[in-house]
């Protein structure tokens, strides 16, 4: 099984909407492993966004992210970057399609709800600033057979 990191931004977690977001995944089918809820470190928002580090938006990227409380998950599920990627819609709100994530609850590209991991490679980097290994679990929730 695949699985990628998720985050809801502190617009998501202020406005309300983490068990909404939340749900989409766990009713396509994908299991979460790990989730919590905190406030991020400016070095870790430093760590996460390091591949934007000269550009102009980095500094606003890592203000915005810290600004409050997120909630971090680890899904699994078969396809689960290419699936969760569908499902948040495109970076860009106003342009996301209805029935997306950011379709249905963003209206720009910098206060956008929720991060996606956008390959495995950048799920490896992404998840250990936000979880320890013993906090992902391995576990069997008994309708694998239904949904895969």
């Amino acid at each position: 099984m695949e699985r990628t990191l998720i985050l809801i931004k502190p617009d998501g977690v202020k406005r309300k909407l983490s068990g909404k977001i939340i749900s989409r995944f766990e009713e396509k089918g994908m299991k979460i492993v790990a989730l919590k809820l905190l406030v991020l470190s400016k070095e870790k928002a430093e760590k996460h966004y390091a591949v934007h580090k000269d550009k102009p938006f980095f500094k606003g990227l890592v203000s915005y992210i810290i600004s409050g409380p997120i909630v971090a998950a680890v899904i699994e599920g078969t396809n689960c970057i290419s699936i969760t990627r569908t499902l948040c819609g495109v970076t860009d709100g106003a342009k996301a399609q209805p029935g997306t994530i950011r379709g249905d609850y963003s209206m720009g590209i910098e206060k956008n709800i929720i991060h996606a991991s956008d390959s495995m490679e950048s799920f490896e980097y992404e998840w250990p600033i936000y979880f320890s290994p013993d906090e992902v679990l391995e576990y069997s929730s008994g309708d694998e057979e239904l949904i895969f």
